[in-house]
């Protein structure tokens, strides 16, 4: 897929040309699962797979979509139906989009947007942060607003909240829209601070798999939710602003603190072990040493479904086969339920370690994996 052949699919499905294709990438998370909702620290790197957004102004406010990968034909928003819970399935997304602009005082009229997209929806690659970041990007230049990207996030995270309705940290929307080629992006969910750390795995003899179960999720369901009204009574319970305030030193004193609320320990026990692994996974990479970062992804994992309770059978699968087959570490990456996992290994055992993941599938009677080499790639940019 190409930026020539979303702009010429636009052209068949609307009658006239657009005036640009912008893109954004899906995600993988490296290390930092659910902290983003705790104010925490996370480490995204994008990926090569992206989503394109083929778009031409409006003057009539109306919004029109239409997705290459998406059953059904046109959707056509008024201006009266722009408000959140009226508009459903993928075109909520970039239609809260616009929402969250024209809510934030930005003169933005309509528009007609085709897409088309690499990312595969519900493998926990973050398609939807994506479409919106690639919608917001395209919107801000069609309409010459000049936001920076970190406000762009902002707002796409905002569409996805308040919108969508899904109660999302930010970590998606700023790897989207921010992320450089080359590096991980360490970021404070508090107050936004970004910091790119090396990640140039083929220099060090490594790679990165990302390896997706096929197992489909949907945050939206209420799980992400639950978990994160958790999270913020358990924070309340402990008299602190966010878990992120919990130091690492005194993590088994809150644990106990919290004896009588069922199932608070654990989740108080991942965000702030997990928070702790990203400032190892950081000191790592910013000391040149990649390749000892693996033990730290597969604490990760057993944290992720031992305390937090998001993995499943199949996430670890892939992490109990690939470790076993020499792999040097492997977590699930995303929300959890399903979706994708992460393996870093050496270079001469990836192929071994790729077959062990989709033996150990077949064996199990599960739908064969989708495995895949991947690199750490730019963020957001118009393409034509």
């Amino acid at each position: 897929m190409t930026a020539a052949a979303a702009a010429a699919a636009f052209r068949a499905v609307y009658g006239t040309g657009c005036e640009g294709v912008w893109a954004a990438p899906g995600r993988v998370n490296l290390i930092g699962e659910y902290t983003d909702v705790n104010d925490g620290f996370v480490m995204p790197l994008a990926l090569p797979l992206r989503t394109r957004v083929a778009a031409r102004a409006r003057a009539d406010g109306r919004l029109r979509l239409h997705s290459a990968d998406m059953p059904g034909g046109v959707v056509t928003v008024t201006p009266d139906e722009l408000r959140p819970g009226t508009v459903r399935g993928w075109a909520a997304y970039p239609a809260g989009v616009l929402w969250a602009l024209r809510e934030a005082g930005h003169a933005v009229a309509g528009a007609d947007l085709h897409v088309e997209s690499e990312v595969p929806v519900g493998a926990g690659l973050s398609s939807s942060a994506a479409l919106e970041i690639a919608t917001a990007l395209a919107l801000d230049g069609l309409y010459g607003l000049g936001l920076a990207r970190p406000e762009l996030a902002r707002l796409a995270r905002r569409a996805e909240n308040a919108f969508a309705g899904v109660p999302c940290g930010i970590m998606d929307q700023t790897a989207a829209a921010c992320c450089e080629a080359g590096h991980a992006l360490h970021l404070d969910t508090r107050d936004l601070t970004r910091r790119h750390l090396p990640f140039d795995l083929t220099a060090h003899g490594l790679r990165l798999l990302v390896v997706d179960t096929r197992v489909k999720h949907d945050l939206g369901e209420g799980e992400y939710a639950r978990r994160r009204a958790g999270c913020e009574a358990a924070a309340r319970a402990l008299g602190v602003c966010a878990l992120r305030d919990v130091p690492y030193g005194e993590l088994d004193a809150a644990v106990r603190e919290l004896r009588a609320v069922p199932g608070a320990g654990a989740l108080v026990r991942h965000v702030v072990s997990e928070n702790e692994r990203v400032r190892a996974v950081a000191a790592l990479l910013d000391a040149g040493d990649p390749r000892a970062a693996g033990p730290l992804l597969t604490a990760g994992h057993a944290s992720l479904r031992d305390d937090f309770a998001v993995s499943c059978p199949e996430l670890d699968l892939v992490v109990t086969a690939a470790t076993g087959a020499g792999a040097l570490g492997a977590r699930m990456t995303g929300g959890g339920f399903g979706g994708s996992a992460v393996v870093l290994t050496d270079e001469p055992a990836a192929d071994a370690v790729e077959r062990a993941v989709t033996t150990a599938f077949a064996t199990a009677g599960h739908a064969a994996p989708r495995v895949f080499p991947t690199t750490a790639s730019e963020g957001a940019r118009r393409e034509l």
